[in-house]
């Protein structure tokens, strides 16, 4: 059977050259590297992690634990967050939860039972939930990504929620409109759609104007026409709608069109996110964007930090609004098509 010794003669570097380009290759140099993974591939060598794993009491593995992937969001922090990892030696275990605590329960048991060296987290309810409770009696490490909950000693990468709603809806009264609502998934079951609600209801405030009640939609992803239509008819209609994630504010631009009602002539509507799919549809959407990528690489740096020992700190990413074709100006009008 091949071993190391062997791959290192092929290479013509020294046994502990050739251990490094396995252990760590970003920190040796790129020619050296392929030299060693050439000489490996000939004679058909492979280490053995798991060897190298019980000896160090380590498996380089990060388990990440998103709601879905149905949601881009997830899926962008997801790609950067593995290129990220990798670089750095370590290599991701995906699970998903469809919002639900008690899937959530279970995947974080699973992906511990994998020994996995560190956790990313995303839940539905960071102040509530039992799984982050549990955790404080672990010796894994744990960051949360896009949550800001009121516990200081979780460790958390996130955009200021509640800020960014503020900013769409000063955004949309700077427009003109005064007649504005938000579009949200069930009951505000997320913690963070429920700071973008308070973001929302603070700049009506401030515009000495009422907030409206949530609008709530069946899923945090999937509009429905009926929910909204009974706000759009009459004096008071509304003539813009901020919604908590981009792809719920595409899905309800995707309804209202199906209905006859144009956006954005009839009805502004602005998402949050910032995904890429929102400048790929027509009319483009305007979006608070989130800075997936640097929040997906602050979130590997910060965990790493926490495995080599280091103390949870929390980090606040600034977001911005990406404007688009799916807002205007706000223009009084009789475009009711069913008046």
């Amino acid at each position: 059977m091949t071993d190391l010794k062997e791959v290192a003669r092929l290479a013509g570097v020294s046994r502990a050259t050739a251990a490094r380009v396995f252990a760590s290759p970003d920190v040796v140099r790129p020619t050296t590297r392929e030299q060693v993974f050439a000489a490996a591939r000939q004679l058909g060598f492979r280490p053995n992690r798991l060897g190298r794993q019980l000896r160090l009491q380590t498996t380089n593995l990060i388990g990440v634990v998103v709601p879905n992937l149905l949601n881009p969001v997830f899926a962008e922090q997801f790609q950067s967050m593995e290129r990220a990892a990798r670089l750095r030696g370590y290599n991701l275990l995906l699970a998903t939860t469809d919002y639900s605590s008690e899937r959530e329960s279970a995947v974080v048991e699973e992906l511990l039972r994998q020994r996995v060296d560190g956790l990313v987290l995303t839940v539905t309810d960071a102040d509530r939930s039992r799984v982050l409770q549990s955790l404080a009696g672990e010796d894994t490490p744990f960051v949360l990504a896009y949550h800001q909950p009121g516990n200081p000693d979780y460790s958390t990468v996130s955009v200021d929620n509640r800020a960014g709603m503020a900013l769409a809806t000063r955004y949309l009264l700077d427009a003109g409109h005064r007649r504005i609502g938000m579009v949200a998934g069930p009951a505000l079951q997320s913690d963070r759609a429920r700071l973008r609600y308070a973001g929302y209801c603070e700049a009506m405030r401030e515009a000495g104007l009422d907030s409206l009640p949530v609008i709530e939609m069946p899923a945090h992803t999937q509009a429905d026409f009926a929910a909204l239509e009974p706000l759009l008819h009459g004096p008071q209609a509304l003539s813009a709608l901020v919604c908590s994630n981009d792809l719920l504010a595409i899905s309800l631009i995707a309804q209202l069109r199906r209905n006859g009602w144009s956006v954005p002539r009839q009805l502004s509507v602005i998402g949050f996110d910032g995904i890429a799919l929102g400048t790929q549809i027509h009319p483009t959407l305007c979006s608070v964007v989130q800075p997936i990528a640097t929040l997906a690489n602050t979130v590997i740096d910060q965990l790493l930090a926490q495995i080599a020992g280091a103390a949870p700190a929390s980090h606040c990413l600034p977001c911005h609004i990406r404007p688009g074709e799916s807002t205007r100006p706000y223009e009084e009008t009789c475009d009711d098509p069913h008046q």
